[in-house]
């Protein structure tokens, strides 16, 4: 049985970066073995002009994280999507695996540690958070991120 990853973005509120960005993070995390969730295909379905849409969307999402094995961020921006950070709150409260990525090289921190609010790291072991967290595309399949490892282990 695959593992299964919830891909928590901001990408499918942008057509263009629906079309172009979403499907490189899928099979990327896909060439890894994974069954990817990806919310926007999962979950946005229906009418947004229908009564109750965004709850059913909102609950259906945040049982997405809660089912999934583990949980891919997208955290580009200033500051990174809301939704997102509150789908990666979730993730580390269930205590599911997180893994971050942000190729957005803008600083957003009140620490030199770490490149944004200390809080996303709280998912990340304290030593080697580094191997957890991805700061270009192709280091999302490198078999020396931690990404990887979770992937293949049985």
């Amino acid at each position: 049985m695959k593992k299964t990853i919830y891909l928590a973005n901001p990408y499918g509120f942008s057509e263009q970066q629906k079309r172009e960005l979403l499907p490189l993070f899928v099979g990327a995390l896909e060439s890894l073995g994974l069954e990817v969730w990806e919310p926007f295909e999962r979950n946005n379905q229906g009418s947004v002009l229908a009564p109750g849409w965004a709850y059913r969307i909102g609950q259906a999402d945040i049982r997405d994280v809660a089912d999934a094995d583990a949980t891919f961020a997208i955290l580009n921006g200033i500051p990174p999507d809301e939704g997102v950070m509150v789908e990666l709150g979730a993730a580390i409260a269930l205590g599911k695996p997180t893994f971050l990525f942000r190729d957005d090289h803008r600083r957003v921190t009140e620490c030199e540690e770490y490149p944004l609010n200390l809080m996303i790291f709280t998912g990340l072991p304290q030593d080697g958070w580094e191997d957890w967290y991805y700061t270009s595309f192709d280091e999302i399949t490198s078999p020396d991120k931690a990404l990887y490892r979770w992937a293949k282990q049985g």
